[in-house]
Order: C-alpha cells, then structure tokens, then sequence
C-alpha cells in the first residue's frame, strides 16, 4: 500500500519573508479527503565547526522561544543558493572563520508542517578573517570541549536539534566513545 498523498487543490494563506504558508487539500491513500496546512521555507544551512577537540557555537535569542540558545552555525538558504555556499557565508558572517566544508547530513526539522531541509556541513581548520553580521543579528560565539557540548545536550542546555543532530552524527563518523555510541 502506498501513503502518498495527492494534493487536489492549494491556497495561499500567507507569503511572508522568511516563510509562505499554504492551505492544501489532499487526497488520502483511503480515497477520503483532508486538509494540510504547510510552511514553505527555502531551507536552511548549518555548520559543525570542530577544532582541537572543541566544537564551535554561538548563542543568541531565539524570539520564537523567548530565551538565548546554544547552535552551531546557521542561517538562510538564498533564492538560487547552492547550500554549501550559503553554510560558507554564515561561517564567515557570524564567526569569522574561513575554511573548507564538507557534506555531514542533510535534517528534515518538522516534516508535520513544513518542507524546510536544513543542509549540516562539516568544518575543521581553516582561518579566521573577520566576523560580518547582519544588521540586526546579535550573538556570541565560543568554542566548547566536546564532553561540555555533550554534558549541555543531556542536561537540556542544547536542545536546537539541528545541533544535536551534527554532534552525534559527527561523534559516531568518528567512533568517539564519549557520545555513548
């Protein structure tokens, strides 16, 4: 049996900046009917930066949570951006640091509501230029020894799950013990 669940039909609800929300009917793998509210989002690329054993994250206000979070690296996907090109601009932008990145995993954050992909890459080494943020971005930005990034995920310090995703994914291509993998 198949679970594919043919659109009938599609309204724009709303067309913002940052996402589209649309209000869609669809047509159930039983032949009965049923709506589907989605977030549309260009998506998204993060990098886990790893040097001498420590793993960089910034901290910085999540509005939608009301509260500071730790991350790694992240921001928007461009109109026509290649991920890996958008993940190399946020590095730089909110950090300062220059390098070579490669492919770690790609994360489907809420596949409930919304078609965002969130594009992981990996850093280590390279150099550190300048940082450039954006207007209107504040944030900090420190490099933790893995066992901290590791204790801050278990104790509910880090719950981002873009982050969470990279370190495990990160601690088990390495074999790494300490993740308990």
């Amino acid at each position: 049996m198949s679970f594919e669940e043919k659109t009938i039909s599609s309204k724009s609800i709303y067309e913002g900046k940052v996402v589209h929300l649309s209000l869609d009917t669809v047509l159930l793998p039983d032949g009965s009917t049923s709506f589907r509210e989605v977030v549309h989002h260009r998506g998204g690329a993060a990098v886990l930066y790893v040097r001498d054993g420590k793993i960089l994250l910034v901290r910085q206000f999540r509005y939608a949570y009301h509260k500071e979070i730790y991350e790694i690296v992240a921001g928007k996907i461009d109109p026509g951006e290649d991920p890996i090109v958008s993940a190399t601009r946020e590095l730089e932008e909110e950090t300062g640091y220059r390098t070579t990145l490669t492919h770690l995993l790609d994360i489907y954050p809420t596949p409930g509501y919304t078609d965002e992909v969130i594009y992981i890459y990996l850093a280590e080494g390279g150099e550190q230029v300048s940082q450039k943020l954006d207007k209107g971005e504040f944030l900090s930005y420190a490099f933790y020894p893995i066992e901290d990034v590791l204790s801050m995920i278990r104790s509910g310090q880090i719950t981002d799950s873009k982050t969470i995703c990279a370190v495990y994914t990160y601690l088990r291509m390495k074999g790494n013990k300490a993740a308990g993998l």
